[in-house]
């Protein structure tokens, strides 16, 4: 495989709080992302960009994204984010508007474009796609559509299996896929949220999932449960002819 024209290091589901005290279900949320982040940084084919798709608080306080941008900052990449469920859009905003980090948006790179959808509602841990958010989505993908196009966002499109899960995912999804379907240079959606992966063709088109960095949900249940599975995140080589290589990485939480 020649080497691709554009590699991702997806992050999703951090889960900071605060204070380096605090545990969500008993996990150490700072150590386990800190753990996620060293392990990626020390993998001898870097990265171009990291794509962080929500969640990235669990207090929603400016310090939860403090403790974000100072442990992401020294990694010398550039950091894509959007907003999830547990995450407070301005707080958000007010400590990550300065580069390396960029929160939605579009990263445009040689033959592929990374587009980023704001899904969070506020008050739901569903997600909702705005009227103004499919309005920019469908602008974005006319304006690239002699490029591959790879989607990010937080909620999942495409239901998985667990009633309770699924119950939580993007409310809005068949206007999403609408778009999907209109736009045949689309070649992945990928989405954070469910703290487990998958990997589902529709149409030709590629849904992702990826872990969360701290823990994950037990797939294909009913009603909440957490698994058993580490720490995780997940590479993603974008090639020239609109391939995807993409690969899981599970991280001992240490």
């Amino acid at each position: 495989m020649t080497e691709p024209a554009l590699r991702l290091l997806h992050l999703t589901d951090t889960h900071l709080f605060a204070g380096p005290e605090a545990r969500l279900r008993g996990v150490d949320t700072g150590r386990t992302l800190e753990r996620v982040l060293a392990c990626a940084l020390d993998h001898p084919r870097r990265a171009d960009a990291i794509l962080v798709t929500g969640d990235i608080s669990q207090d929603e306080t400016a310090g939860a994204y403090i403790r974000f941008r100072d442990l992401l900052a020294g990694s010398g990449l550039p950091v894509w984010c959007v907003a999830g469920n547990h995450d407070a859009p301005a707080t958000m905003a007010a400590v990550l508007g300065s580069a390396p980090f960029h929160l939605g948006g579009c990263l445009v790179h040689e033959r592929w474009a990374v587009l980023l959808a704001d899904s969070h509602l506020p008050g739901e841990h569903g997600g909702r796609l705005a009227p103004g958010m499919l309005a920019r989505l469908a602008t974005l993908l006319e304006e690239h559509r002699h490029r591959h196009v790879l989607l990010a966002i937080h909620h999942h499109v495409l239901p998985l299996g667990s009633r309770w899960l699924d119950d939580l995912a993007l409310h809005n999804a068949a206007e999403l896929l609408a778009l999907v379907e209109r736009a045949p240079q689309l070649r992945c959606v990928l989405a954070g949220h469910v703290h487990q992966a998958s990997d589902i063709v529709r149409d030709g088109v590629r849904f992702l999932t990826t872990p969360a960095t701290c823990f994950q949900f037990l797939p294909g249940v009913d009603s909440f449960a957490v698994d058993t599975r580490p720490p995780g995140c997940r590479w993603l080589d974008l090639h020239e002819d609109g391939s995807i290589t993409t690969e899981v990485a599970w991280v001992s939480p240490g």
